[in-house]
Order: C-alpha cells, then sequence, then structure tokens
C-alpha cells in the first residue's frame, strides 16, 4: 500500500469519525446511563465531512451519499441543541 495524501485524510477522517463513539461511551460511563454529548455530533460532523471529501475524490457514489445524508443529520441535530440552548442529548 502506498501512502499519498488522500489515504492520510481518509484514515484521519475515519479516526474523527470513530473518536464520536469514543466520546459517547465514556460520556454514558461516567453518567452511568446512555447519552450523546454535544462533542459527539462535532466529531460526527468533522469526521463525516472529511470523509465526505474522501469519498467524492475516489468516486464512490455509495460513500458519497452516505457521508452526505449523515452530514445533514449532524448539522440539524447541533442546531436543534442550539435552538434548545442544551446539547442534543439522547437518553435510554
Amino acid at each position: 500500500m502506498t501512502i499519498d495524501p488522500w489515504k492520510v485524510l481518509g484514515f484521519g477522517a475515519q479516526g474523527l469519525f470513530f473518536a464520536r463513539f469514543f466520546v459517547q461511551w465514556i460520556a454514558s460511563e461516567r453518567r452511568k446511563q446512555v447519552t450523546v454529548p454535544k462533542a459527539f455530533w462535532y466529531f460526527s460532523l468533522a469526521g463525516g465531512a472529511l470523509l465526505f471529501v474522501y469519498a467524492i475524490h475516489v468516486r464512490d457514489p455509495v460513500f458519497i451519499l452516505g457521508q452526505g445524508a449523515g452530514l445533514a443529520i449532524y448539522v440539524r441535530n447541533l442546531m436543534i441543541g442550539r435552538r434548545a440552548g442544551a446539547e442534543p442529548d439522547a437518553k435510554r
């Protein structure tokens, strides 16, 4: 495997995307209940945006559609949280 800037971007983006699960897990452990902190949505947005750019570069329409749709959801959840004056938080 050759390492080029696009693969570095792709792996970095995937790392950000994975970090969202780690952040959510830590927040849930601390609260002793399932919770989704605002940082989850920011990591989702950052990782998803970079993965979207990478998907466009590799010209994968399935990947482009999946990441594009996710971006809309991440932005919307952050907007809802800002409008409500609280972080978007799903408790179960």
